[in-house]
């Protein structure tokens, strides 16, 4: 069997087991908090604020890596002028 067969394998369960733990993590931290943003005040069970915030570095993850793979529109035209 070769090496690299095995490097999606290896992902697979390491992103399963982080997303584990955050689901027990969440799942364990339910009692309400009050969370202040700005000059706003909420009151909502911490499992809540886990998984939006995890749920907004997910997001800015898949953007991040998204924005990093694509070339900027300055790069393409300075690469078909030259």
């Amino acid at each position: 069997m070769k090496q690299y067969a095995l490097i999606p394998t290896i992902k697979g369960i390491g992103t399963l087991a982080v997303l584990v733990v955050a689901i027990v993590l969440i799942l364990q931290n339910t009692e309400p908090i009050v969370t202040r943003l700005l000059f706003v005040t909420i009151r909502l069970p911490l499992a809540i604020l886990l998984a939006l915030t995890w749920l907004v570095g997910l997001i800015g993850g898949i953007i991040a890596i998204l924005n990093v793979g694509s070339p900027s529109k300055k790069q393409t035209k300075e690469d078909a002028a030259a």
